[in-house]
């Protein structure tokens, strides 16, 4: 019978499937995935293993849900209310629609400040790439160990307090003590005998400034650095070979290949920017006058020196609101820039 079976299988065809019927009261094999129960669900359960990156996440998930989204679905509330201090002690607040965002936007001071940050925004979001750049390529040219000893010292700055550089900058620009006056003083500059920067508008506005850009240079520089540090060394010998100049080759070589992250690191440098607070508020609590005040200053003076809480949660939204329209254009630029380019 063994030889019988045999010579049948070598007279199938090539290639073709044995048609066998399996015997009677056999099940075929579920097919992967498919599970016991007999629903299409029931096979798309989580087993116990898979469940625990879950489980692991999930209070990161919920303190981010607890830190981020509810102070801020509080705030657009408090924005809708009529919230001052009774309100806030007896919790008996009326819901007032969009009045708050009519009185704020019909407030011609309330666009003064509008005006004030873009002004402030522009011009450190400009100095901080300008110089980030210009320290990124020079740390590209020095040796190892002018490289090493650079990179520590911008560490170093980047890792101080927001806190301990603000106190710095109020001592090195004091009207008495400061060594800026006694600079200025000892070069023949006799009118900066104890002049009082904090006093006059342009000069707090300078100085503040000057504290946001040294504190963003830092961490702007070494991104851009690492981002070099990425590019072929042979595109540079091939356009040297060609005789082209350093300009042509920052523009036709090292811009394009960094262009990603540079441009990562200018969105991000106008975020911190425009949200900045704790240096202005502790150093020249938006004064002289309102020479300093930005949104984010406009919007605690509003909440705290006037209680007017709903209007000062209405300023935080505009300022929500118009930080993302910067960055949604900016994005979109970018995105139509790079279609472009493909």
């Amino acid at each position: 019978m063994s030889i019988i079976r045999e010579r049948a299988a070598i007279r199938l065809p090539l290639g073709r499937p044995s048609r066998r019927q399996p015997r009677r009261g056999a099940q075929r094999p579920a097919p992967p995935g498919s599970g016991s129960g007999s629903g299409p669900g029931h096979g798309r359960r989580l087993r116990p293993g898979r469940a625990w990156p879950y489980l692991l996440v999930a209070p990161t998930v919920l303190g981010m849900l607890y830190l981020l989204v509810y102070p801020l679905a509080r705030t657009v509330l408090i924005s809708l209310q009529d919230f001052r201090l009774r309100q806030l002690i007896r919790g008996d607040a009326r819901f007032v629609g969009l009045r708050n965002y009519e009185t704020l936007l019909t407030d011609g001071h309330f666009w003064q400040v509008v005006r004030r940050t873009f002004l402030f925004m522009a011009v450190d979001v400009v100095l901080i790439m300008l110089l980030a750049t210009l320290v990124a390529l020079v740390i590209e040219r020095l040796g190892r160990l002018g490289r090493t000893a650079v990179l520590g010292a911008l560490v170093l700055a980047w890792a101080m307090p927001v806190i301990a550089a603000t106190t710095v900058f109020q001592w090195l620009f004091h009207s008495e003590f400061g060594i800026v006056n006694h600079t200025l003083t000892g070069l023949g500059f006799d009118s900066f005998d104890r002049y009082p920067w904090f006093a006059h508008g342009p000069a707090a506005f300078t100085i503040l400034v000057l504290l946001i850009v040294w504190q963003s240079v830092p961490f702007a520089a070494i991104t851009l650095y690492s981002a070099l540090a990425t590019v072929p060394s042979e595109l540079y010998e091939s356009a040297r070979i060609d005789g082209a100049p350093a300009g042509r080759i920052f523009r036709s070589i090292t811009f394009p290949m960094i262009r990603p992250i540079f441009m990562l690191v200018l969105s991000l440098e106008v975020i911190w920017t425009f949200k900045a607070f704790v240096q202005i508020w502790l150093m020249t609590n938006g004064g002289p006058g309102d020479a300093t005040t930005i949104l984010p200053v406009y919007a605690v003076q509003t909440a705290l020196s006037s209680q007017r809480y709903d209007l000062g949660s209405a300023a935080s939204m505009v300022t929500v609101l118009m930080m993302a329209a910067v960055l949604v254009l900016y994005f979109r630029q970018l995105f139509r820039q790079e279609g472009e380019a493909l």
